[in-house]
C-alpha cells in the first residue's frame, strides 16, 4: 500500500500566493495525502480561500502563533501520515504526478527523501533552478557545506521528525534538517525535481540575522574551527556566484 503523505502548509496574510499551493497538492494523482493547513490567524482573504476548499483539506486551523517555526511545529503534531512534507504558502509541488512519481521507484524504508528545486517568482515564472543542487548522496555531514537541499524538496518520516527550535527564528529549518539526517538509516535520492520554491524566503529576508544563526547551527553540530573554515569557502564561492550571475539563488 502506498504510504500516507502529509502536506503541511503554514500561511499567514498570503490571499495572493496561497491559492497556487492548495492547487498543486490537491491536484495530485497520488491517491494517499492528508493536507494540513496551519493559518496565524490571518485577516486578509486568505481564509476565504482556505474555506473554498474546504472538502479537499484534511484539517485546517487559523490561530495566532509564534512564528513561522511554532506554526510548523503545529502541522507536525497533528499529522497522522507515514511522511511529513512542508509546502508552505506561494511554493509549489512540482507536478501533478510528482508523489505518484516518487513512490513508483522510492524504497518505501527510506526515512528521508530528497530532490530538486526550481525558483520561481510571484508570476509562476521560472528562475531556473536552485543555486546548489542536490548531492547525488545526502547526510548531515553535507550540510557543513550549507543547505545543500531544499526544505520544499525533502520528505521525511514522521518517527524521525522532531519539533523545531523555536530559539531559532530564521533558521530552525537547517538545525531540524541536520537533526533529521542524523537520525535518518536510509536516504534516498528521487533524482526527480520535488518542489517550486517562491523566490524570497524567510532567511533571505532576514539575510544577516539567518547567516548569524547558520553559523551558531553549524558550530554546535561541526565544531567552532570547521565552521570558521567552511564560512570562509561558502563566502568566496557565492561571491563569485554573484558575480557571474547577479542573484543569490
Amino acid at each position: 500500500m502506498q504510504p500516507l503523505v502529509s502536506i503541511i502548509t503554514v500561511v499567514f496574510n498570503s490571499e495572493e500566493l496561497l491559492e497556487k499551493t492548495i492547487l498543486s497538492v490537491i491536484n495530485q494523482n497520488y491517491p494517499n495525502i492528508e493536507y494540513i493547513i496551519i493559518d496565524g490567524g490571518s485577516t486578509d482573504k486568505t481564509l476565504d480561500i482556505i474555506s473554498k476548499y474546504d472538502k479537499s483539506i484534511s484539517r485546517w486551523i487559523s490561530e495566532k502563533d509564534n512564528g513561522l517555526y511554532d506554526a510548523m511545529n503545529k502541522g507536525l503534531a497533528i499529522a497522522n501520515g507515514e511522511y511529513v512534507w512542508f509546502i508552505n504558502s506561494g511554493d509549489k509541488i512540482y507536478s501533478e504526478h510528482t508523489l505518484s512519481d516518487i513512490f513508483k521507484s522510492v524504497d518505501i524504508k527510506a526515512d528521508v527523501i530528497y530532490g530538486e528545486t526550481e525558483i520561481i517568482d510571484k508570476s509562476d515564472n521560472s528562475l531556473g533552478m536552485r543555486r546548489h543542487s542536490a548531492p547525488k548522496v545526502l547526510g548531515w555531514k553535507n550540510l557543513s557545506k550549507g543547505m545543500l537541499v531544499c526544505h520544499q524538496s525533502i520528505i521525511v518520516r514522521k518517527k524521525i521528525a522532531g519539533e523545531y527550535n523555536l530559539s531559532y527564528r530564521h533558521s530552525a529549518d537547517f538545525d531540524w534538517l541536520i537533526k533529521v539526517l542524523k537520525n535518518s538509516e536510509t536516504i534516498h535520492n528521487s533524482n526527480l525535481i520535488l518542489s517550486k520554491f517562491l523566490e524570497g524566503g524567510q532567511t533571505k529576508k532576514n539575510l544577516i540575522a539567518g547567516l548569524k544563526e547558520r553559523f551558531r547551527i553549524m558550530k554546535i553540530h561541526y565544531g567552532f574551527a570547521s565552521t570558521v573554515l567552511n564560512h570562509v569557502f561558502l563566502a568566496t564561492r557565492l561571491m563569485f556566484y554573484y558575480i557571474r550571475h547577479r542573484k543569490l539563488n
